[in-house]
């Protein structure tokens, strides 16, 4: 009985460590923090062709920053809802948007990107190539990380959101979406 007891406690605790470590999952820059400067291959946007650096182009204004290692239909579904909450905020706040596709051969994913820019009708939201699958150096994309969206203002990060893959679920949508009020003031 001692020992049927024993192995439950030790369930138990393993099951709140395994939750606890869950909870703490942290990529991307944290909320405080400042963005830098980093370079991207513009794909579908006005720069299409270019490398060039939107934190330094979009300066103080309100951004959501998406980093992503894939581009599923949920991942689809946050830049579309994303570019629209874009689209309404451009003119009183000039609001921007861009998606960082990271990958280790990002040549590889470039039509597929004009593709699915096509496709979801993309108006606001450019989407780029990052030249590596860790991200930039001092954004701090966790491994573990196959979503990472990061919004800021003023050169403050105001949210972070970070999903393991199969993580970004229609109520993490809403909550990342909810959360640009943040950055428009």
């Amino acid at each position: 009985m001692k020992k049927i007891v024993g192995i439950c406690v030790l369930s138990m605790l393993m099951l709140v460590a395994s939750t606890a470590a869950a909870a703490e999952f942290k990529s991307g820059l944290q909320v405080g923090d400042s963005p830098g400067a980093f370079y991207v291959s513009d794909v579908t946007g006005p720069n299409a062709g270019k490398n060039l650096c939107y934190k330094c182009q979009y300066g103080f204004r309100p951004v959501v920053s998406i980093f992503t290692r894939t581009m599923d239909d949920d991942v689809k579904r946050l830049i579309k809802q994303i570019d629209e909450v874009v689209g309404r905020n451009y003119e009183k706040y000039r609001m921007a948007a861009f998606v960082v596709l990271l990958s280790d051969q990002p040549r590889d994913h470039q039509a597929s990107l004009v593709a699915t820019a096509k496709e979801m009708k993309l108006s606001y939201t450019p989407l780029t190539t990052f030249r590596k699958s860790v991200g930039p150096r001092r954004y701090y994309i966790h491994e573990d990380s196959d979503v990472t969206v990061m919004m800021w203002v003023d050169n403050d990060v105001m949210s972070n959101h970070a999903f393991a893959k199969g993580k970004l679920s229609e109520e993490a949508i809403r909550q990342v979406v909810a959360d640009t009020s943040k950055i428009l003031n």
